[in-house]
């Protein structure tokens, strides 16, 4: 077997990073990645990461010629012309431009999430802003709503960029926010996700600390 021909950097709480894992898996190109766990918070960077990433994101990607692409986005998109099989994103047309939005949307609630992580993980009790908190929890719950009411069918078409990124952020939401119990108010993006949940590819990158 010959060795990996590309770096990632990787965290196995970051949603984002999950998203790059499953897709690599669902493509059949996890040998070809060399995985580098990397712990980082917005107050503790990796100065290794920062070298050809000024950003300081992960995932990076680092490739056998020495650069370096991120955020996830691009990553996938690089990662998804690696192979032979059929594209997890739509190469032209309104197909892609709406599988992107839906994977976008799905970003959204991840920064959303993300934002209150960091004010309610990483800030003293006493400077945790209440009404910013709550707009980000709003943000999260008018995106679960169009997920629930005009995207399910899409979603469940096919398990492409858009149902991958939908998903990460629905298993970040249970890894983050097991008290939000989104399943009861949006039943049919609950039974969309126990489904997906039983793919190799979800099994195999459930988030951790």
């Amino acid at each position: 077997m010959s060795a990996p021909a590309m770096t990632l950097y990787t965290n196995p709480a970051s949603p984002f990073a999950r998203k790059v894992l499953i897709l690599l898996r669902e493509t059949g190109q996890l040998d070809k990645v060399d995985l580098k766990p990397t712990t980082l918070t917005p107050v503790s960077p990796s100065a290794e990461l920062n070298l050809d990433n000024p950003a300081g994101k992960i995932p990076a990607l680092l490739l056998l010629d020495g650069n370096v692409i991120h955020d996830s986005r691009v990553i996938l998109d690089y990662l998804d012309h690696q192979h032979d099989g059929t594209p997890l994103i739509p190469r032209d047309g309104p197909a892609r431009w709406r599988r992107l939005t839906l994977a976008s949307l799905a970003d959204a609630l991840l920064d959303a999430a993300l934002l209150i992580r960091y004010e309610t993980a990483l800030r003293p009790a006493e400077l945790h802003w209440a009404p910013w908190l709550d707009n980000q929890q709003r943000k999260i719950e008018r995106t679960l709503t169009y997920f629930e009411q005009d995207a399910i069918t899409e979603l469940s078409a096919n398990f492409d960029i858009a149902a991958i990124s939908v998903a990460a952020a629905l298993g970040y939401l249970d890894f983050r926010q097991p008290d939000l119990n989104w399943r009861n108010s949006y039943p049919r993006l609950a039974n969309w996700y126990f489904e997906v949940s039983k793919r190799p590819s979800m099994q195999a990158t459930q988030p951790s600390a």
